[in-house]
C-alpha cells in the first residue's frame, strides 16, 4: 500500500492549493465530490480489475483480450502512450513539487535555489535507488508514507484546533460561499462543472493493481486463480482511498478556511505548499521543515510507484508485441532509459509544476477511462446492476477526460507525443526484429515423432514439403515437386508441413505444437503460428538438434512484387516464405554444412 501510496498521498503535497485555485471557496464542495467518486467509482471499478488481472497486467490486458489483432494492439499501444504520459509526468512533476518545497524553505542555502538543477539530483537519486534493487524501494516506501501520514496528523490536528479557537472563520467561509453561489444546488452543480480539475487527487489506482505481483496471497492460491491475493489488493485499494478521502477533505476545509487568497496565487507563499505554509505558521521554522522534508520526501518517491508501473507495462507488453528490443525485459537498462526521458522531460519543462499538471490529468483520466470502458464491457452479462453502474462509471470519465483536454489541451499534445513516439518506434522494432526466430521450443506429438523416425529408418533424410493450408490434392504437388527437382521415391520420402497463420500482430510464441496426421494417404505435419516462416525455420532446426542430421525443405515461389511481401510478413506474417526462411536460418545458423536446407523451385 505504501509503494501505491507514495504516489496517491503524495498529491496531497499540490492537491489543496490545485483545488483552491480551481474552485476557491468551493473547494471543500469539489473536492467531496472527487472523495464521492474515488469510493463508489474508482474502488469498485479497480476490484474488478485486480479480478480480472492478478498478476499486475492492468486494465490494459482487459482490453488486450477483448479486442484482439491489429485494432487491440493498436488500442494497446495508444493507451500505453497515455500511460507512458501519466507516469514520466507522475515521476517529473513530483520532483519538481518535492524541489518547489526545497527552494521555499527558509533555512535553504541560496545556491540550492537552482529548480531545474535540483529536479535532475532528485531524479538520479531515484534511479540510483532502482538501479540497487526493487525491493529496497519497497521498504523505503514504507518509512516515506509512514512520516509523511504522522506529519499530516499533526498539521490537521493543529489546524482545526485553529478553527476551534477561532469559529468565525468558519462562518466568513459560509457567508462568502452564499454570497458568491446563491444556494447549495448552484454550488454542486459548479463543483460538478469543476471536477475535472481536481482529478489529480485521484491518481494511483492503476499502479495499485499494477504492483499486484508484490502482493501476498493465501497458501491456496494458484497461478491461475490467486484468490487471496485478488482479496488483498481490494483490501489494499479500499484502505488506500479511506485514507485518502479523509485527508483531502480535511486538507481542502483547513487550506480554504485558514490560508489567505491571494497566498495560492503563482510566488504566493502557499502556492504549492498549502500544508507546508500551514506547518510553518502554526508549528514555527524548526518542526515546519520537519514537515517540509517529509513532504519532500513523499513527492520526489512518488516515481517510485510510477517507475513500478512502467517496470511493469513495458516489459509485459513492447518486446512480446515485437515493438521494443529485448533488453526492454531487464530492469536496470529500461530504469536507465526511462530516467533519461524524465531528464529530458523536467529540462523541456524548466521543472513547472504547473505546466506539467495538464499532461499529468491527462494521463490519469485516459487510464481511468479506458479501464471503465474494459470492465463495462467484461460484466455487461452479469447483472442488471452492473449494466447500469460500471457505464455510469466509464460516462463519468469519459466525460472527464474530454473536458480536462478541452481545458488544458498541452496535455494531450504531450500524450500525443509519446503515443507517435511509441507507434514510431514500435513499427521500427517490428521490422528490425521480424528476423528473430521467435518460437522458444517446438513440441512434437507422438504421431509426429513416429513420421519422423520411420522416414529416418527408410532413408536417412527428412524432407518437408510446405504446403498451403486447405489446399487439396497433395499427390499432384508431390509429383510437380520431384518432377521439378528430379527426386525418385528412394531418393525423398515427403512430409508435407502446413503452418496455418494465427494472430499475426502476435509476435511469438512460447511453445509451438507439432501435430501429423494422414491426408489422403500422405503424412502431413500440422501447426499453428502468427509468422509461417519463423514457424518453418524453428522447426527445421528442432528437427536438426533432435535426429542429428540436416533437414530439407522444399518451397514454390510465390508470384507479386517483392516489397509487397515485405510489408506483408512484417505485419500479416507471410509472404515469399522461402528466401525469409532462409534468412531467418542464416541468422541463426553461421556455418552453411549444419544449416537446413532450403530449396526452392
Amino acid at each position: 500500500m505504501c509503494l501505491t501510496g507514495v504516489d496517491y498521498f503524495s498529491t496531497l503535497g499540490y492537491q489543496p492549493g490545485i483545488a483552491f485555485l480551481a474552485a476557491g471557496l468551493l473547494s471543500p464542495i469539489a473536492t467531496l465530490i472527487v472523495v464521492l467518486v474515488t469510493i463508489f467509482g474508482l474502488v469498485p471499478l479497480y476490484s474488478r480489475v485486480a479480478k480480472e488481472s492478478p498478476h499486475g497486467q492492468g486494465s490494459i490486458a482487459m482490453l488486450e483480450r477483448l479486442v484482439p489483432g491489429w485494432r487491440g494492439k493498436t488500442m494497446i499501444l495508444v493507451l500505453l502512450g497515455f500511460a507512458a504520459t501519466d507516469f514520466i509526468i507522475t515521476i517529473t512533476l513530483s520532483a519538481a513539487d518535492a524541489t518547489a518545497h526545497v527552494v521555499q524553505n527558509p533555512l535553504i542555502p541560496l545556491w540550492m535555489n537552482n529548480r531545474v538543477g535540483v529536479t535532475l539530483f532528485l531524479l538520479a537519486i531515484l534511479g540510483a535507488v532502482f538501479l540497487k534493487g526493487f525491493r529496497e524501494a519497497i521498504g523505503l516506501s514504507v518509512g516515506i508514507v509512514a512520516l509523511y501520514l504522522m506529519a499530516n496528523v499533526f498539521v490537521i490536528g493543529r489546524s482545526f484546533m485553529e478553527i476551534s479557537a477561532h469559529p468565525e472563520v468558519l462562518l466568513n467561509w459560509k457567508s462568502g460561499l452564499f454570497v458568491s453561489f446563491g444556494s447549495i444546488p448552484q454550488m454542486i452543480g459548479i463543483s460538478l462543472i469543476l471536477f475535472p480539475k481536481l482529478a489529480l487527487g485521484m491518481s494511483g489506482f492503476e499502479t495499485g493493481v499494477a504492483v499486484m505481483p508484490l502482493v501476498k496471497g493465501s497458501p491456496g492460491d494458484t497461478p491461475e486463480k490467486p484468490t487471496g491475493r485478488i482479496k488483498n489488493t481490494r483490501k489494499l485499494l479500499l484502505v488506500a482511498a479511506i485514507i485518502m478521502a479523509v485527508s483531502l477533505l480535511c486538507t481542502s476545509l483547513i487550506t480554504t478556511v485558514l490560508i489567505p487568497a491571494p497566498l495560492f496565487a503563482d510566488g504566493g507563499a502557499a502556492n504549492g505548499r498549502a500544508l507546508a505554509y500551514l506547518a510553518h505558521k502554526y508549528f514555527g521554522e524548526g518542526w515546519g521543515t520537519v514537515y517540509d522534508f517529509s513532504t519532500i520526501l513523499i513527492l520526489w518517491f512518488a516515481g517510485a510507484s510510477a517507475m513500478a508501473g512502467l517496470l511493469n507495462l513495458v516489459p509485459r507488453y513492447l518486446p512480446r508485441y515485437g515493438m521494443a528490443p529485448d533488453w526492454a525485459r531487464a530492469q536496470r537498462p529500461l530504469v536507465v532509459f526511462l530516467i533519461s526521458i524524465s531528464v529530458a522531460v523536467t529540462i523541456m519543462f524548466k521543472a513547472d509544476v504547473d505546466a506539467q499538471a495538464g499532461a499529468y490529468a491527462t494521463g490519469v483520466l485516459v487510464l481511468f477511462t479506458s479501464a471503465a470502458l474494459a470492465v463495462m464491457l467484461a460484466t455487461w452479462k452479469e447483472s442488471a446492476f452492473k449494466r447500469v453502474l460500471f457505464p455510469l462509471i466509464f460516462l463519468v470519465f469519459a466525460y472527464t477526460s474530454i473536458a480536462n483536454m478541452i481545458e488544458r489541451p498541452e496535455g494531450l499534445h504531450i500524450a500525443s507525443f509519446f503515443i507517435g513516439a511509441i507507434l514510431i518506434v514500435s513499427l521500427i522494432s517490428r521490422a528490425l526484429r521480424s528476423l528473430e526466430l521467435r518460437i522458444h521450443s517446438v513440441k512434437l506429438d507422438n504421431a509426429a515423432q513416429s513420421y519422423l523416425n520411420e522416414v529416418l529408418r527408410h532413408s536417412g533424410q527428412i524432407c518437408l514439403l510446405a504446403h498451403r493450408p486447405g489446399g487439396t490434392n497433395y499427390a499432384l504437388k508431390e509429383q510437380e515437386t520431384r518432377e521439378l527437382h528430379k527426386l525418385t521415391e528412394d531418393e525423398a520420402i515427403f512430409i508435407f508441413l502446413e503452418v496455418e497463420l494465427s494472430d499475426p500482430s502476435d509476435f511469438s510464441d512460447e511453445c509451438l505444437e507439432l501435430t501429423a496426421e494422414e491426408e489422403e494417404g500422405f503424412k502431413v505435419f500440422k501447426c499453428k503460428s502468427p509468422a509461417i516462416p519463423n514457424a518453418i525455420a524453428a522447426i527445421l532446426l528442432h528437427i536438426r538438434d533432435k535426429t542429428h542430421t540436416i533437414p530439407h525443405a522444399y518451397f514454390g515461389w510465390t508470384e507479386g512484387h517483392p516489397l509487397a511481401y515485405v510489408f506483408k510478413y512484417i505485419f500479416l506474417g507471410e509472404g515469399e516464405t522461402a528466401p525469409v526462411t532462409r534468412e531467418i536460418l542464416r541468422e541463426l545458423e553461421t556455418d552453411p554444412d549444419k544449416r537446413p536446407r532450403i530449396i526452392v523451385g
